[in-house]
């Protein structure tokens, strides 16, 4: 990197802090931080729950797949969610926009204390919250991964430099604030995506290497197949699955862009754009990646270096640093909803159930803990940064598949299917039993069976066994022992029917833990 390249980024970081000051004047109480007020354009929604769920992992772990594999990267991670979002727009993110619209929550898992009991909802919460530190740990450590390659910055000044400048402006500004500069972050994206797709291109004619005859080159020798190595059918049906209920809100913050939309009308075309960006756009950045082993020869064994090696061997300085703020806007806007997602869960579902006095928060001192539960999330999220490559959680995409992946499930599975009428009979025994038996499988797969067999146990059973667990055991509970109250029922069905289509209400103060339930009106 040189100035050029320096101002660029620095440029970068200067325009999000400004939008972060400028959405601070649309943040009066909670429900404008959480969910934007119920008035976020469904475009814009669309487009940042797109951008939320990406980060500077595709450019070191996902390219080290694309490296070694090929096409495999797309079959097997974009386009099963791009499949699983444009199933759930109509399954999921109607029903979700009315947990703001008719039940009146900021948290994704609010409602659960009225669909199942307190402790259903503190335990997802925990665990949770719990996995998401451990999530966005990663991605701070993917996006210092790629800084040190550009600028030789430590890893640890990294993770420091990239935290606090998403700290400031998610802090202040709440979800508008991450959906508008998730939004700049996609013409940023746009920009830096088309340069680098053009850059291989000039690249490969260069060398007298046309776009068919590439992949006949030896070094891209099976590199056309959709599934190779571990990514077989196995892990890509156990993928699409997960990502069903990941991305349309099991992970928090994608729920919440279908929340901050005025009606379920729209969050369902929200869904819909975001879907048909996950389908076209990554093919976009994944060709360069799939064309890297033509270019250069990865210094890391995984192959996560490539991507950073074939940037600075093909760009000019200006668009170096315009592709380096590329890697940048994916983990910040990742991060960054994940924080807001996270400190909804706690000042709505989990402060009141520890604090007396957090039932009694205001609007003021309710916006004030939710900016420094935020800034707390970061701070540890960070922290866990610093051991992504320790023996405990070993390299950055086993973090991100394996450990998110795995425990998505047991998590996802009792908020998500808790939607729905035909699992209105699964109450909080089903859900329970179900989210701690697919902790329980995660653990037994990962480790004590693991260790018992020659190789280990395959990433799609390691992956996809905890939430087969947690399904089975949700559904067949609920047939065996069904727990549909009549007050859990009326939950089910405001969740389920519209209303008048009158504008979204405020978000009223946490309701008292307390108590059992809280009576539904109609």
């Amino acid at each position: 990197m040189n100035s050029l390249d320096w101002a660029v980024l620095i440029g970068y970081f200067g325009v999000m802090v400004a939008i972060g000051v400028w959405s601070h004047k649309r943040v009066d109480n909670v429900s404008d931080f959480f969910t934007a007020g119920g008035k976020m354009p469904w475009w814009l929604s669309g487009i940042s729950h797109h951008m939320s769920g990406y980060s500077a992992v595709m450019f070191t772990g996902y390219a080290g797949i694309a490296y070694t594999y090929g096409v495999t990267s797309f079959v097997t991670w974009s386009f099963p969610i791009a499949l699983g979002i444009a199933i759930g727009s109509k399954l999921f993110a109607p029903r979700i926009n009315r947990l703001r619209s008719r039940l009146h929550v900021a948290s994704p898992l609010e409602y659960l204390k009225n669909r199942y009991d307190l402790k259903t909802q503190q335990a997802l919460a925990w665990s949770g919250m719990l996995l998401k530190i451990v999530d966005v740990g990663a991605k701070w450590a993917a996006i210092a991964t790629l800084l040190s390659v550009f600028t030789g910055v430590s890893l640890n000044q990294g993770i420091l430099i990239t935290g606090c400048i998403t700290a400031i402006y998610c802090t202040i500004g709440g979800l508008w604030a991450d959906a508008l500069t998730e939004l700049g972050q996609f013409v940023i994206q746009l920009l830096a995506g088309v340069a680098m797709f053009v850059a291989v291109i000039m690249e490969l004619n260069d060398k007298g290497i046309g776009f068919l005859d590439a992949w006949d080159r030896p070094e891209l020798q099976g590199h056309g197949e959709p599934l190779v190595g571990p990514y077989g059918t196995v892990f890509l049906l156990a993928f699409l699955f997960i990502k069903l209920f990941e991305y349309n809100g099991g992970m928090l913050n994608q729920a919440q862009r279908y929340m901050a939309t005025a009606t379920p009308r729209e969050a369902e075309r929200s869904a819909r754009l975001s879907a048909v960006l996950w389908l076209v756009w990554p093919v976009v950045l994944f060709f360069p990646m799939w064309m890297s082993p033509l270019l250069v020869e990865s210094q890391k064994p995984d192959g996560s270096d490539s991507y950073g090696l074939m940037t600075e061997q093909l760009l000019p300085h200006g668009l170096l640093g315009l592709v380096i703020v590329g890697f940048f806007s994916h983990t910040m806007a990742m991060c960054s909803s994940d924080a807001n997602a996270i400190a909804a869960v706690f000042t709505r579902d989990v402060a009141p159930v520890l604090s007396k006095q957090a039932r009694a928060w205001g609007e003021r001192s309710g916006l004030i803990a939710a900016r420094v539960t935020t800034v707390v999330f970061l701070a540890l999220s960070m922290a866990v940064a610093t051991q992504v490559n320790s023996p405990t959680f070993k390299d950055i995409i086993t973090v991100v598949i394996k450990w998110v992946a795995g425990l998505m499930g047991p998590i996802a599975i009792p908020m998500m299917l808790g939607l729905l009428r035909p699992f209105r009979r699964s109450g909080p025994t089903a859900a329970l039993t179900s989210w701690s038996m697919g902790l329980l499988a995660f653990w037994l797969v990962n480790y004590p069976i693991s260790w018992q067999i020659e190789g280990g146990v395959p990433l799609q059973y390691q992956v996809s066994i905890p939430l087969a667990v947690s399904l089975i055991l949700y559904i067949l509970i609920g047939f065996l022992k069904p727990e549909d109250t009549p007050e859990r029922l009326a939950v089910v069905e405001r969740i389920n029917t519209d209303d008048d289509g009158t504008a979204a209400a405020a978000v009223p103060a946490p309701a008292d833990p307390v108590e059992d339930a809280v009576r539904v009106k109609e």
